[in-house]
């Protein structure tokens, strides 16, 4: 496998085979980063498409003073918002019944008695504004603030969708885990 920075400076030079090898490299882990954003792996599938076009049109401006991996990470998190942000029709979320959380609940939560697949299932059935709150503050690190610029909402909306995210999440769960018995 060639050394990744000979991988970047082929890129930046514009050699095809280079940005082929860079997508055959890493395009599963982008994949996988942009599926948790989309309702759909077809969506996934375009944001990881768009995400590449950029990555290869301002690879000039990566800096080895970051990591490589982080950097192809935030451009398909911003992809993703910008993909959602375009395909935004009618209301932000939608609405659920409201759950009281009891320290038991929150306990049963994080129980880690759920496979990593079932818990991506789970995160998938989200409703897409819960899901992208959801993904930028437990999953990316993305403060409150921060989400609220970069979806444009007020930053209330993005705790009370990260709460309904939760008890939604919670709600699902308990629902496979008592299939499962």
């Amino acid at each position: 496998m060639k050394d990744l920075k000979l991988l970047i400076q082929g890129c930046k030079d514009g050699s095809p085979k280079d940005q082929r090898a860079l997508y055959a490299r890493f395009s599963g882990m982008l994949f996988s980063i942009a599926l948790r954003y989309t309702k759909s792996r077809e969506d996934a599938e375009d944001v990881v498409q768009d995400s590449f076009v950029k990555i290869f049109k301002h690879i000039n401006t990566y800096s080895r003073d970051f990591s490589f991996e982080g950097w192809m990470r935030r451009i398909v998190v911003n992809t993703a918002i910008t993909h959602y942000r375009k395909n935004l029709k009618h209301a932000y979320h939608h609405d659920v019944d409201e759950l009281g959380w009891t320290p038991r609940d929150i306990e049963a939560f994080r129980d880690p008695e759920f496979t990593q697949e079932e818990l991506q299932f789970a995160i998938s059935k989200l409703p897409d504004g819960y899901r992208m709150v959801f993904n930028m503050y437990i999953i990316e690190g993305f403060k409150h603030q921060e989400i609220a610029d970069q979806l444009g909402i007020d930053v209330n909306t993005s705790k009370s969708q990260l709460s309904r995210a939760r008890k939604y999440l919670q709600r699902l769960l308990a629902t496979l885990s008592a299939r499962a018995q």
